[in-house]
């Protein structure tokens, strides 16, 4: 039996943020600008930021502004199609390129072309029926001013000029379509993490890495206290604060659980692992500029949209293709081969098995997925590139997603695609759960944290909120020239000549 050591000393703080990846970073910058005197500590049982969800290697990169995705932009029955997801996922990510100018113009981060990069976002699809879609798509975000500068085409010649290495050898004659807009970017969501640690380490920042948060309980006077193990020496600590923030990615569920907030009962999660195929081959790297989405198979799920996106990450150019779902039953890349199973409690057993019977085509597909042979892959990539050698190309196993499970309207045990804030009524602690589009609204998401659990102090942080973010409390949408203003201002800034040019 292993011996624990406990230590004596028990420490105080305002804030703890569970877990180093990027939503912990950005609550961390944010909350140093509104409450510089406040106490934050960090506990991360890796061995530095950003190594889970967070890393360059385990996630697609894309800014999400839904300019090509197409899940975000719906079908109706009446044929029109409904842009209202678009609509909100774009500001979101408005709203991250703002934060993020406010920093680097306050020189707390440097040279943005370390983290992010200006790249065309294109849709592109094949088949009567997708390009009739495509087109109306088209139509319907090009009336909006969110969505300025997007443009069409069915013309090979044209798409050739666009996407030259999908183009070449393409000898199938069924209509093809794409859209592209030149105002999209690549973002390296590691290097962003990693450089936010490094700012809030000069604001005093206590950052614990190799400490894993085992527990907690809330205390009489309302706080939380936590039980937190040295990785390396087994020594547990105590640690208690007024506020906690779980941000641990696949972990968040667990942790959530253990806390016992009534607000988390009911909720469950399904961990899915994502693959990709990488070339990093120049002479093929070279042949593509920009992040091309495809339309997910019929009975797919949302997360299995297909894209070839160029991708920068050590200044290295590289093509990446996918994703290809898997199945692990461990919630993190570094996890446990029980957190699934772990995870089902007495309370959330039902909504679990609820959404096992709802979800048997999800099941289907993961068995689908996991059994596809590096050649079946290949011919899903040459989709995009009709000439692609096995060679060129490499798998890569992306990061654990899980998504969240719980009751809704609509029924038991329903499966949701996106990011969920789970909060305490008193606000004492807030957990994220779920996946994309995640990091890229990142900072949206923490701002409903503040708003949730500190709103006692709202009235007084509007001002510097204002500063950071000037589009704060306001819809972009009902605001065109806000728009125009800050698409030029995040464009200087941030150093995306694309954003600058469609601005002018």
């Amino acid at each position: 039996m292993r011996t624990v050591n406990m230590s004596n000393e028990q420490t105080s703080t305002d804030v703890i943020l569970i877990g180093a990846g990027i939503m912990s970073a950005t609550l961390g910058a944010l909350l140093k600008e509104l409450a510089p005197d406040w106490k934050i500590r960090v506990f991360e049982k890796l061995s530095k930021a950003g190594e889970e969800s967070s890393n360059e290697w385990n996630n697609a990169g894309t800014g999400h502004a839904a300019l090509c995705e197409l899940n975000y932009t719906s079908e109706k029955p009446d044929g029109s199609i409904d842009i209202s997801k678009a609509i909100k996922v774009n500001e979101e990510y408005q709203v991250s390129k703002q934060f993020w100018s406010y920093l680097v113009e306050s020189k707390l981060i440097r040279n943005p072309q370390d983290f992010i990069m200006p790249l065309p976002h294109m849709s592109f699809v094949h088949g009567e029926k997708n390009v009739a879609y495509l087109k109306k798509r088209y139509e319907a975000m090009t009336a909006n001013p969110l969505f300025e500068g997007m443009e069409f085409s069915d013309d090979p010649a044209t798409l050739k000029k666009w996407i030259p290495l999908m183009m070449n050898e393409r000898a199938s004659k069924e209509p093809i379509a794409a859209t592209k807009i030149d105002t999209g970017t690549d973002v390296n969501f590691g290097a962003l993490t990693r450089m936010l640690f490094d700012h809030l380490k000069t604001k005093n920042v206590e950052i614990n890495y190799k400490h894993s948060v085992d527990n907690m309980r809330r205390a009489n006077d309302g706080s939380w206290e936590l039980k937190v193990r040295n990785v390396d020496s087994g020594v547990v600590e105590r640690h208690k604060a007024k506020f906690v923030f779980i941000g641990s990615g696949g972990g968040s569920l667990h942790l959530l659980q253990k806390s016992g907030i009534p607000e988390g009962r009911g909720i469950g999660g399904f961990p899915v692992s994502g693959l990709f195929m990488v070339c990093t081959n120049p002479e093929v790297a070279e042949q593509h500029h920009a992040k091309v989405y495809g339309k997910a198979p019929v009975g797919a799920p949302p997360m299995s949209v297909p894209h070839l996106d160029t991708r920068y990450i050590d200044n290295k150019k590289s093509l990446l293709f996918g994703p290809f779902a898997g199945f692990s039953p461990k919630f993190l890349k570094t996890g446990s081969m029980f957190d699934l199973i772990t995870s089902v409690k007495p309370y959330n057993v039902v909504t679990m098995l609820s959404a096992g019977v709802k979800e048997m085509g999800l099941t289907k597909y993961l068995i689908e997925q996991v059994m596809l042979s590096k050649e079946k892959r290949m011919e899903a990539l040459r989709e995009f590139i009709p000439n692609a050698k096995s060679e060129d190309w490499d798998l890569v196993v992306a990061g654990q997603r899980v998504q969240v499970i719980k009751d809704t309207p609509t029924g038991r045990g329903t499966l949701q695609f996106g990011t969920e804030v789970i909060s305490a009524a008193d606000g004492s602690i807030a957990a994220l759960l779920g996946a994309s589009p995640g990091a890229s609204t990142a900072v949206s998401v923490m701002l409903e944290v503040i708003n949730r659990c500190f709103p006692q102090h709202i009235k007084e942080w509007e001002p510097k909120l204002k500063k950071m973010i000037p589009s704060y409390g306001v819809k972009l949408l009902q605001n065109p020239e806000l728009i125009h203003e800050i698409h030029t201002s995040t464009a200087r800034t941030l150093g995306l000549a694309g954003e600058l040019q469609r601005a002018k």
